[in-house]
């Protein structure tokens, strides 16, 4: 067996002899675990398999009712549209794709396989061998919770195949899966805990926080078969229950299991950032704060606080210098089509309007007030992950022309004196735009979040350091605070709650029962969390998809008239006491008709996967 390494240091030495030279790009496996540089340098190849964490072209967040992508043909429409079958997967992302999570799962097998006997290895480094170990496990415990989580259970492979083999496995319950991710996650902690690890590696702080996800996971709704079965018929109906979560059990044993993981992480990490407040932060602390976290400590731009880092407890780090990544150019994949970018995943009025005014009460298209200014007052968190029209950005001078003095966003039309008289100017950030007419935003907002502010990253060609954030302290803040609510430990789930809320800018919440309680904290998790891969499986998990996932997508259509008596030149700002701005949510199914059925709670295994594996049994709605 042979391994490509990347390292020059790593090639195996060469005889004299031409004709028996090693390949200067590959390592014979047997001489891996003789030495410790090559052991390290095959690790480090397994972390490929995280891809751009969720910064690839295309976002989950348009699978849920966050975004929707923008250009056709990328088969998002199949799963939105719940067309899933067998035989048509629709967009999978390489970081759940079924073939590639278990190449993965082989290559974390090869390691602790051979790291863990004695006899299988000659590194003499005993604190390396125990920290490669604890990559690998925790590696492993990922990637089977990326395919748990998409699929259902899944089969438990542990050793590592040779070519004659039979290679056809049956799935293990959904129970047994869990049970061996949070094995894998202890033993990556047991391994780590105490070292210092490189940045974007594997830590055991990063290994308590998967094991906090995963019995949060195991604990829901959806992996409760009695109340899933109630919820769906599908459900009900399906032959092997215990493919899909706990078909009994002590419910209130899984949710103290989930609430110790989440404490256990919060104790761990420390405070986290900015989590010791006892009031509100001004809105301007409170738009930083969350822009800080969102940019992962990384970015020069004014305003970013570098110590927001210490939220960061997994992440996938990006650099300038390391080629074409997907991730480093978030910005060219989201921003606005008028400053040259591809509008890629926009986002949904639906999720624009969840955003409550700054004073806690909801954002209401019925409210008169909200309706003329619905932009105005609202969570500090929206103005640092939404654009919206007439929101401040970057030099548009800089990429696209001395066009837009006021480097403002423009989504909508607007009347405007030309050189003709009278006409209507179609913003430089529509799909009429005057920059670039084919790319522009369907939704009429775009993505903030993520996206580095900083002028000097403002070309198609330029490169953001930002980090995707796997895991991060407040995930396992609410996770805690999930946990306690189930539990009906309600005062210490406010308390929680609040210190997020606090440190957005967000008054406390008022809700004091269980059920109004879990309503809140479900409409902040949504905000607090937006783009960051959750809310397309907490819906599942909640079994609230219906009426999330299911409905209409919402788009804002935006006017600009004339005030009587008012007037503007080219080039056009956004001006109050110039024009009348008129705002109009629409519903639109041209470009994606979105419908929820409940097959889509799991992913279909592939028809050439069963085939492939007779004892592969299908998961509900796609047999």
């Amino acid at each position: 067996m042979l391994f490509v390494v990347g390292a020059a240091g790593l090639l195996a030495s060469c005889s004299t002899d031409f004709l028996d030279r090693e390949p200067l790009d590959q390592i014979s496996g047997d001489l891996v675990w003789k030495d410790g540089p090559a052991a390290e340098a095959f690790v480090t190849e397994i972390y490929n398999g995280l891809g751009q964490g969720g910064f690839f072209e295309q976002m989950l967040s348009s699978l849920s009712d966050e975004t929707v992508f923008t250009h056709a043909g990328r088969n998002i429409n199949v799963v939105n549209q719940g067309d899933l079958s067998p035989s048509n997967l629709g967009w999978v992302d390489e970081t759940y794709d079924w073939n590639n999570m278990y190449n993965r799962i082989r290559a974390c097998n090869i390691v602790i396989e051979n790291l863990s006997a004695p006899d299988r290895n000659e590194i003499a480094d005993e604190e390396l061998k125990a920290r490669l170990l604890g990559e690998a496990y925790f590696l492993r415990g990922y990637f089977y919770h990326q395919l748990l989580r998409y699929y259902g259970s899944i089969p438990l492979i542990t050793k590592v195949y040779s070519l004659d083999e039979d290679y056809s496995a049956a799935r293990n319950t959904f129970e047994e899966c869990v049970d061996f991710i949070v094995d894998d996650c202890d033993s990556a902690a047991l391994q780590l805990e105490g070292r210092s690890m490189a940045k974007g590696r594997a830590t055991a702080l990063a290994a308590l926080a998967l094991k906090s996800r995963i019995l949060l996971y195991a604990a829901s709704d959806l992996h409760h078969i009695p109340v899933a079965s109630s919820k769906s018929s599908l459900i009900a109906q399906y032959g092997n229950p215990e493919f899909l979560g706990y078909t009994g059990g002590d419910r209130t044993a899984r949710w103290t299991a989930a609430r110790d993981a989440a404490k256990a992480v919060m104790d761990a990490a420390g405070g986290g950032y900015k989590l010791d407040l006892s009031s509100p932060a001004t809105p301007e602390e409170g738009q930083n704060n969350y822009f800080s976290i969102a940019m992962g400590g990384e970015s020069a731009a004014e305003n970013a606080d570098p110590a927001a880092a210490v939220e960061l407890l997994f992440a996938r780090h990006f650099s300038p210098e390391k080629g074409d990544e997907w991730g480093a150019r978030l910005g060219r994949s989201n921003g606005p089509n008028g400053y040259h970018n591809w509008a890629g995943n926009t986002p949904l009025g639906l999720l624009v309007d969840d955003y409550e005014m700054a004073d806690g009460t909801p954002f209401s298209w019925s409210n008169p007030t909200h309706k003329a200014n619905p932009y105005e007052g609202r969570d500090p968190r929206f103005y640092a992950s939404i654009l919206y029209d007439g929101a401040p950005w970057k030099p548009r001078d800089l990429v696209s022309g001395n066009v837009d003095p006021a480097n403002q966003i423009q989504t909508g039309s607007y009347d405007i004196i030309g050189p003709n008289g009278k006409t209507t100017h179609w913003g430089l950030d529509t799909r009429f735009s005057s920059i670039e007419d084919w790319n522009g935003t369907r939704t009429g907002y775009y993505m903030r979040k993520f996206i580095d502010p900083d002028p000097a990253i403002i070309d198609a060609s330029d490169r953001q350091v930002i980090p995707w954030p796997f895991f991060r302290y407040t995930e396992a803040v609410f996770n805690y605070v999930e946990a306690c609510i189930e539990l009906n430990q309600l005062s210490e789930a406010t308390l929680w709650l609040n210190r997020i809320r606090f440190r957005a800018g967000m008054p406390a919440v008022t809700e004091t029962s269980q059920a109004d309680l879990r309503e809140r904290y479900r409409q902040e998790r949504r905000i607090e969390m937006a783009f960051e891969e959750q809310r397309y499986h907490d819906t599942r998990r909640w079994m609230i998809a219906e009426e999330t996932l299911g409905r209409d997508m919402t788009y804002i259509t935006i006017s600009g008239k004339f005030k009587p008596g008012q007037q503007m030149s080219q080039p056009y700002r956004h001006d109050k006491t110039v024009y009348e701005y008129t705002y109009t949510p629409v519903i639109n199914t041209d470009f994606e008709n979105r419908t929820w059925v409940d097959k889509m709670y799991f992913r279909p295994f592939s028809r050439d996967e069963v085939n492939r594996n007779s004892a592969l049994v299908q998961n509900p709605g796609y047999e």
